[in-house]
């Protein structure tokens, strides 16, 4: 296998897209704010080239597999996941630390085993596939436990990119919700996290909000055959992180508020509550770790009214990476955000293409998550409509994905008109796919 030299830090570059243009009185700015890493040198998905490719020894990764009994049913499931960690381990670049985690009610160290991480070579590889094999099924589920083992070992590694891959197929029944939530807490921005629930008998909020929490994706592997492909590809993503800890800073002037700042692309996801504050009218926003990939982000600033004619700075964007000391490291990248007032009213009521698609793909998840619920609910007109709602606005906005998940729940009618029926037999792997990938988005046509 071929080596290759370490590739250059990344570049990020901003860019703003927006209508500055306010009405006399107007007092609300949306923007839509393109962050973009580039020159990384990540091959990650490159066959035969992830596991030398990037930093050698930046990165450490915690798998977290669950062994609790209902694994055992079937037989295959274990034996899927067994072969899909080990596929997962195949992946890890040479240097990397590493370590495997059996979940049950309790947490257990797999591999290395001693509260210590293993480096990636051919034979620690070999050894934690040796040890995967002695892996079986018996037991509960805390999923609290396995992530705060996770957060351990991983601190102790001294590296940039501290990641988990988390396998569940079962809802977390012996610990409490706020068991799980403190463990949450205290994990968040101490390491990223992807968690997958395998088969359909998981709890598609449980797994979606540790996700969430831990600036990872989430998805559903309903047929557990399929798991060696999806932990290959999220191990290859990890690999392809080369910057860890990145903050989206956001300073206004005096009287300017910020009302929200969303990630709206690839997925939906609002970092307005984890604002951290940082100096004078600044505050930053965690987006987890970066390779070569684009993210969107949509802020929504309130300004003071002013006169016609006059303009001024709303926000300006910034990317960082913080500091133990508080202080930043600013990774040269900004972008600006503007109010104009003026009586031109073509201009002032105008809405960007970038913000009127991602306030859709916004308003679409919503309708797809009110639309389960009160079909789980039994109201079936209340359900029609929110899924109607949701097929006209996949439709409109070209998701085209989202619009054929809606399919299996509904019978499209119209899709322009949002026009549906609630189908009579939903297969459980079918909804709990919508469910799980509805904040999913396409990016807005340029």
């Amino acid at each position: 296998m071929a080596n290759f030299s370490k590739p250059s830090v990344p570049r990020f570059s901003v860019d703003v897209y927006q209508n500055e243009y306010l009405p006399e009185g107007g007092s609300e700015v949306n923007a839509i704010v393109t962050v973009t890493s580039t020159g990384g040198g990540t091959l990650a998905g490159v066959p035969g080239m992830t596991r030398s490719a990037g930093p050698d020894t930046d990165a450490a990764v915690a798998l977290m597999v669950d062994c609790s009994g209902s694994m055992d049913y079937p037989p295959t499931k274990m034996r899927n996941a067994r072969d899909a960690t080990a596929a997962a381990v195949d992946t890890l670049r040479d240097g990397v630390h590493f370590a495997v985690i059996g979940g049950t009610h309790v947490a257990k160290e797999v591999y290395p085993g001693g509260g210590r991480l293993a480096v990636a070579d051919a034979t620690t590889r070999e050894q934690a596939k040796q040890a995967l094999r002695r892996l079986s099924a018996g037991g509960g589920t805390a999923i609290g436990t396995w992530l705060r083992l996770a957060d351990r070992l991983l601190s102790s590694a001294d590296v940039a990119i501290r990641h988990g891959i988390l396998l569940t197929d079962g809802r977390n029944e012996h610990e409490s919700a706020e068991d799980l939530k403190a463990a949450l807490d205290a994990c968040a921005g101490r390491f990223t996290c992807d968690a997958r629930g395998v088969g359909t008998d998981w709890e598609v909020k449980e797994v979606t909000s540790i996700a969430s929490a831990l600036l990872g994706s989430a998805d559903i592997v309903a047929d557990p055959a399929g798991l060696a492909a999806d932990f290959t590809r999220m191990m290859e993503n990890a690999m392809g992180k080369e910057v860890a800890d990145v903050a989206l800073r956001v300073w206004t002037p005096v009287g300017t508020t910020i009302r929200f700042v969303k990630q709206v692309a690839p997925t939906l996801e609002d970092l307005t509550g984890r604002r951290t504050e940082a100096g004078p009218r600044a505050g930053d926003y965690p987006t987890g770790s970066w390779g070569d990939e684009s993210r969107d982000y949509h802020v929504c600033v309130e300004v003071p009214a002013a006169g016609l004619g006059q303009e001024m700075l709303a926000a300006r964007v910034s990317l960082v990476v913080p500091q133990p000391d508080g202080s930043a490291q600013n990774l040269g990248a900004q972008g600006l955000v503007r109010a104009v007032w003026t009586d031109d009213m073509t201009a002032s009521t105008s809405i960007n293409p970038q913000v009127a698609h991602y306030t859709g793909q916004a308003e679409l998840a919503q309708a797809i998550q009110e639309g389960l619920d009160l079909r789980k609910a039994g109201d079936i007109d209340g359900a029609t409509a929110k899924l109607g709602r949701a097929v006209q606005l996949a439709g409109a906005s070209g998701n085209a994905d989202t619009a054929k998940l809606l399919a299996k729940v509904v019978d499209v009618v119209d899709v322009a008109a949002g026009t549906v029926r609630l189908k009579a037999k939903v297969a459980e792997a079918d909804e709990m796919t919508l469910e799980t990938r509805s904040t999913k988005t396409v990016r807005v046509k340029k």
